[in-house]
């Protein structure tokens, strides 16, 4: 096979994500990597993209790549009476299901034919009959946790029936095969309501994904072995596809914006001295928590870097930040750490010398990012798989987590307890050893797709499988 460039020799993969941030960014990341070794690809979007940072991203992506085939996706009208729900996000991941059967006409034209299809978890069932009629292989992809997947896989189960029928204390544990045991606590709220749209999605997709050829997931070996054991060893489910860790899928250049006041900002800061606060692109937070975490960063000492989002959906945006903080806390912030109130290039703040922790909602991409530079987190779970994370976060010595805060919607935690928390995460004795552990965590994960790494490797053989079809046919 000669290094001449002519993709038509190598696989052509069809990429469908998912609504928000948390899904676009990972399978963008995913893309980028299938370009690298060589894939053609092509990603299908929808417009518009629910908010401004997705719009964004995208149109970075294909000035960056070129190369890969942009496929617009029309959708059929949003209907709030089917969603069950008024989430902007949601809506629209209604609006993609209830599209799916229009995809087919669309993908079966694609030239060279297609030799995969990789769709999002939340498009499980609607996407396999699609990828079944064309003969297609198709995989999931997971952009949470391999133990979040182990939850999700265990949905069609007796664990569902359990869940749906109220059978759970919050300080029992899941009959599901990995260790540690997930604690009835850790479930997502939506989950426990049986006609949330949540809930009624993915126990469908559950039920489905064992049609799949494979599962997908942004993680690494060392990370969660055991998570990935019992997934493909038949301890969470029988019948499940193969599941590939391809992890953590390594930021790219062209999810940097315009380099600003943050990157400026961290440059005249001592290594190691910043606390970046960041609660996710979907986490909008009530002004009296956001005033204590404010406070709590000022009494801890410590120079900060803090995403300030009072609105789901970035669009929505429309206080001025002094009106948000009030006088006395901005009086009292200056001079001490910078605070934004638009999207921001978190890896690349992530990745910069002088951030030594992570105040985070510990959402999927941002853990990663924190494993893949190694910065120590203290977790604070605010919805979803968030809580799930943070158990692999703790367990694998990447950081902290503070278990009485609870999700974040449900108590307003103080200041001083934020700040003294802040504290133990970067000068107590035990931070050191935190520290240590959190720089091993980012040398693994760096490990694992390097050259000959194992998610590298898995990633590689997954494309050979591919290859040896193509040539089959």
């Amino acid at each position: 096979m000669s290094d001449s460039g002519d993709l038509h020799l190598h696989p052509h993969v069809a990429l469908l994500p998912s609504a928000g941030m948390g899904h676009l960014t990972p399978f963008l990341r995913l893309a980028a990597s299938l370009v690298h070794q060589k894939c053609r690809v092509t990603v299908l979007t929808i417009h518009p993209s629910v908010s401004h940072a997705e719009s964004q991203l995208i149109s970075r992506f294909f000035s960056a790549f070129p190369q890969v085939t942009q496929m617009h996706f029309p959708l059929l009208p949003v209907d709030p009476s089917t969603a069950k729900s008024e989430d902007p996000f949601w809506l629209q991941r209604d609006a993609i299901r209830r599209s799916a059967y229009l995809l087919s006409p669309l993908l079966s034209t694609l030239s060279p034919p297609l030799s995969a299809l990789i769709y999002d978890e939340f498009l499980v069932s609607p996407l396999i009959p699609i990828s079944t009629s064309l003969s297609l292989p198709g995989y999931t992809f997971f952009t949470s946790s391999a133990r979040m997947c182990c939850l999700f896989a265990s949905l069609s189960t007796s664990v569902a029936d359990k869940i749906n029928s109220g059978s759970y204390r919050l300080s029992d544990h899941l009959e599901i095969q990995v260790t540690p045991p997930i604690p009835v606590s850790s479930i997502p709220p939506l989950f426990m309501n049986p006609n949330s749209i949540l809930g009624t999605i993915l126990k469908e997709d559950s039920r489905e994904v064992i049609k799949s050829n494979g599962i997908l997931i942004n993680t690494f070996e060392m990370l969660e072995q055991d998570s990935l054991d019992a997934l493909n060893k038949g301890r969470v489910r029988k019948g499940l596809p193969p599941v590939y860790a391809i992890g953590p899928l390594e930021p790219c250049e062209f999810e940097i914006g315009e380099r600003g006041l943050p990157l400026k900002w961290l440059n005249d800061q001592p290594a190691g001295s910043v606390v970046y606060v960041s609660f996710g692109s979907r986490t909008a937070s009530i002004m009296e928590q956001i005033r204590e975490i404010g406070h709590g960063l000022v009494g801890s000492g410590y120079r900060f870097i803090w995403v300030v989002k009072t609105k789901e959906v970035d669009r929505d945006e429309e206080e001025e930040l002094h009106e948000v903080l009030g006088h006395e806390l901005m009086q009292k912030i200056q001079g001490k750490g910078l605070v934004v109130k638009h999207w921001v290039d978190q890896s690349e703040i992530l990745g910069h010398k002088a951030v030594g922790g992570f105040l985070s909602h510990s959402g999927w991409n941002s853990s990663m990012e924190a494993a893949y530079h190694g910065v120590r987190m203290l977790a604070w779970p605010q919805h979803g798989d968030q809580k799930i994370n943070a158990e692999v976060v703790e367990m694998s010595g990447l950081g902290l987590w503070v278990r009485s805060w609870g999700w974040g919607h449900e108590v307003v935690v103080k200041g001083e307890e934020i700040g003294e928390r802040i504290k133990e995460m970067m000068e107590s004795e035990s931070s050191s050893l935190l520290r240590v552990e959190a720089a091993h965590v980012g040398e693994e994960a760096r490990k694992a797709v390097g050259v000959c790494g194992s998610s590298e490797t898995t990633l590689k053989e997954l494309i050979q499988e591919w290859n040896d079809i193509k040539a089959f046919d």
